[in-house]
Formats: C-alpha cells, structure tokens, sequence
C-alpha cells in the first residue's frame, strides 16, 4: 500500500508541475501559444497536451482564443491568459497610508485604492480596507501579495521600525478576511522582482538599492530573489561606510552608517519625509545641495564596490524616492564607482525604471506563490505602462 500511494504522490506532482509548464508557456506567448506548441515544447504527446489545458481552461487560468496562422493542415487554436476572473491584491503598507491594487491575471492593474490612517488606528483601517476588497470580489481572489518597510519571512513581519511592527502575524489576520492565500514581502525585495522582471531571461546577479527615509538593498539571481537563512538580507543601511572627522551621528546612535551620509534626508535636510509625493519631492530636489549630494554619492560609492566586487552583478540599479535626484546625482555616483579595482569590472548604475507599477513586483511575488508562474518582461512593462 505504502508504495502504490508514493506512486501516487508522485504521479500527482508530476501532473502538477507539467501544468505549471504549460502554463508558463501561455504566460510566455499569450494569444500565439498552442496545444501543438506546448507538446514540442515540453516533449509530452499531444494527448497530454491537451489534457493540461483542458484542466487550465477549466480552472480559469487559459482561454482559447483565435486560429493560428496556416502551416498546411488543420489550424490550431491560439490561447491566452484568462484575465477575467482570477484577482491579485497588492497591500503596499507605508507608514501614513496603504495603496490597494487589483491585478488581472495577466497582469494589469484594474483598480487602485488608497487608504490613510495613523498609528493609532492603522491597524483597523488596513483590516477595513482589506475586507471591503473580499466583500467585493468574493471568490475571485486568487492571491494576496503585502508590500512593507521591514523584514519578513512570508508569513510574519519579523521587525518594521518604519511601522513599529515585531513578530506581527500579518499573512494570517488578513487570510482570514479574504479567505485566500496571503504573502508578505518586504518593499525592497518587491522593487528588486519587478526590476528583474524587466528582463525577458534575467541572467546573473543583480543588485537593487533602495534610498528613501532608509536605506535597504536586494539581491536577485536570474530573476529570483537571492534571500538568507534569517530573511536580513540586504540591511545595509547600518553599516559603517564613512570614519573620522567625516562621519556624521545616525538615528541608530552610531556614527558614519550609510543611512546618515546617503539616506534622503542626510541629502535632501530634514524636510525629506518618506509621505512627500513626486511633486514635493522634486521641489525639495531642486534646492539641493550639490556638496550634500556628492558626499552621498560617495559613501553610497563605497558601499556598491564592495558588494560589487564580491557578486559581480550584471548592473546596480537604484530606486525608490532617490530617482528624483536626476543626472547628476547618477553620474555623481558613477564616477565614484569607475575607478577598476583590481581584478574587478567597471559595473553599469542606473535609475530605477519608472514603467514598472508601484504593485508590480509584489503581484509577481503572489502570482508565483499561487501558480509557480512569471509575467513576461513585454506583459510588466505594457500593464504598468497602461496605468500611467
């Protein structure tokens, strides 16, 4: 008995991982992929090509779509990615407000609410927010991908001093409102998957900085997200980069942290808050200092050569508020970073892409979660570009 259930268990999780590989194909290819073209692709019969999608269309996940172009016989029939009923919900939580968005499954976001609150009443706010959501689309919801400032391993908020969060089970209060499975996701991270989803076949390490009120980095490796053992990844915000009569005092008490030389306010002066939008923020840019900025650029410098040096990433890309620095701030930071160390290689900087939707990288994260599946770099870019 024990044996024919391994077999069993077995012949299911073969199943489910063929459906995960014909489904990626649609993702891949929507409205040109075929029951033929899966069969080649995955070198299964066609037969049990068929018997894939006909599970996917039936689950909502594919829909049949047009004949594909002539090759002498029959005309296959094209499929595409069902995006009218499966939902993704984003909860990108900052300190003052949360922005609520409902992704499609292919990808675009279809609806986008924001929500304020203070610390005192954050907490009921957020649940409110989030239950209207499952009171209006039901048993739609496929995913919940939750976006914060903080570490996190999925399922709890291990430490947000943004928030003033420690060992919240988060993941499990809001499942219990939308009755679907919820996964936390640092802000940092989510940026660093979105970016790497830009790349139709990310290849390497790449590093993403993130420079607003703090500062955190993430690490993908051919597009996945590269975590540790203790989800504490990528805090690099306290770490000593500048000494002697240079270093400055840091909000954690020590002195020459990265934060206290390059976070926004040690560059932009103590008006900087991470609530300002766009247009405050390029006020406040303008009025920059340049010497305040060149000091940042340079201890960020520092800190980019050494990570640099050790993972030798493809490109080094820099997000959050910091994009509103503009040229100089970049090419600031390149020239502190294009001397060649020897050994080493001169690494690419470059701005975050402001294509990318603000949603985008925790969606990927819940979508992956759920189904074991990416959106296409073209299928990111277009869906964030639509709701410019």
């Amino acid at each position: 008995m024990l044996n024919t259930d391994d077999a069993l268990d077995t012949q299911a999780s073969v199943r489910r991982a063929n459906l995960r590989r014909a489904l990626q194909l649609v993702f891949r290819s929507p409205g040109a992929q075929t029951r033929a073209g899966i069969a080649r692709a995955t070198g299964l019969t066609a037969a049990t090509a068929s018997s894939l999608v006909a599970e996917l269309i039936e689950n909502r996940l594919v829909v049949e779509g047009e004949q594909a172009a002539s090759t002498g016989g029959k005309r296959a029939t094209t499929l595409s990615i069902d995006a009218e009923h499966h939902l993704i919900l984003v909860v990108v939580i900052q300190p003052r407000h949360a922005h609520l968005a409902l992704v499609a499954l292919d990808g675009a976001e279809l609806e986008v609410r924001r929500v304020t609150y203070s610390a005192d009443d954050r907490d009921k706010v957020l649940d409110s927010a989030v239950a209207a959501v499952a009171a209006d689309v039901g048993g739609r919801l496929l995913a919940a991908g939750v976006q914060l400032p903080g570490t996190t391993d999925g399922r709890s908020v291990l430490e947000s001093v943004q928030l003033k969060w420690e060992n919240v089970p988060l993941a499990e209060r809001f499942e219990r409102l939308l009755h679907a499975p919820v996964l936390l996701i640092n802000d940092v991270d989510a940026e660093a998957i979105a970016e790497a989803g830009r790349d139709e076949s990310p290849a390497g390490y790449r590093l993403f900085i993130h420079i607003g009120g703090g500062i955190g980095a993430a690490v993908t490796l051919d597009g996945e997200l590269a975590p540790g053992p203790r989800d504490r990844a990528g805090e690099i915000g306290h770490v000593q980069v500048v000494f002697g009569d240079a270093a400055r005092d840091c909000s954690c008490g020590r002195r020459g942290c990265l934060e206290s030389a390059s976070a926004m306010g040690a560059m932009l002066g103590a008006e900087f808050s991470d609530a300002m939008d766009a247009a405050e923020l390029a006020v406040l840019a303008a009025r920059a200092d340049p010497g305040q900025l060149d000091d940042g650029a340079r201890a960020l410098a520092r800190a980019v050569k050494l990570i640099s040096a050790l993972l030798d990433p493809a490109e080094v890309v820099i997000g959050g508020p910091a994009t509103v620095l503009g040229p100089r701030f970049l090419e600031s930071l390149r020239s502190e970073t294009g001397y060649a160390s020897r050994g080493t290689s001169q690494v690419p900087v470059r701005y975050a892409d402001p294509r990318v939707a603000l949603s985008a990288g925790a969606a990927q994260a819940a979508l992956t979660s759920a189904l074991g599946v990416r959106w296409s770099a073209e299928q990111l870019l277009a869906a964030s570009a639509s709701d410019a």
